[in-house]
């Protein structure tokens, strides 16, 4: 372990790229976003609650369509290295937290795009971006009978709640592992991220 106060040090090499750290903090910051707009939905003035969720169904396809570009980016830019410092068995919790957030980052706008699709009011109430740019519902499911819809329905947003608790977990551990080496260990991971500066 490093002395708190020692300056903590770091090449070119060991950094993300700009545009894979921009995505990585406007995906999270988006991601927080919804998050508050989930967790405070009862909250809203009366009336308010359609624009809530509209927002919240808006915001969850930007951060799909940002999650397929850094992915993209990821698949043709190798992501530098964990510091050789790192034990083996923190270098394990890094990777598997990354996986699943990649996982997550598909699987809550995709099973919430389902989601919606199944509602059986989604024909009489057309879903726009933002409030102003058309957004198509996923054709199998807006295809269904009203019974099977409304079973879909009920299940799909159980499965869309249950990955937004398991995203909680992941991303607690995910910025407590990136605390920990920034103030503990005095390895910071998380200056690797930053869009700017040296």
């Amino acid at each position: 372990m490093r002395n708190f106060l020692e300056p903590i040090t770091m090449n070119e090499s060991q950094r993300y790229t700009r545009t894979a750290a921009s995505l990585h903090w406007l995906i999270a910051a988006l991601i927080i976003l919804n998050v508050i707009l989930a967790l405070t939905d009862d909250f809203w003035p009366e009336g308010w609650e359609r624009y809530v969720i509209d927002l919240h169904k808006s915001i969850g396809i930007t951060v799909l369509g940002l999650a397929i570009a850094r992915l993209l980016w990821r698949v043709t830019h190798r992501p530098p290295a964990l510091p050789k410092s790192f034990p083996t068995l923190e270098r394990g919790a890094a990777h598997t937290a990354h996986f699943l957030l990649y996982v997550l980052i598909f699987a809550i706008p995709l099973s919430g795009w389902a989601h919606d699709s199944a509602w059986i009011a989604a024909a009489s109430h057309p879903m726009k971006l933002y409030f102003l740019v058309p957004w198509p519902r996923i054709g199998y499911f807006m295809a269904l009978d009203p019974q099977t819809k409304d079973v879909l329905h009920t299940q799909l947003g159980e499965l869309h709640t249950w990955l937004g608790y398991v995203l909680y977990v992941v991303l607690f551990l995910h910025v407590a592992g990136a605390l920990k080496h920034e103030f503990i260990d005095r390895e910071s991971v998380v200056r690797r991220m930053l869009p700017w500066g040296k």
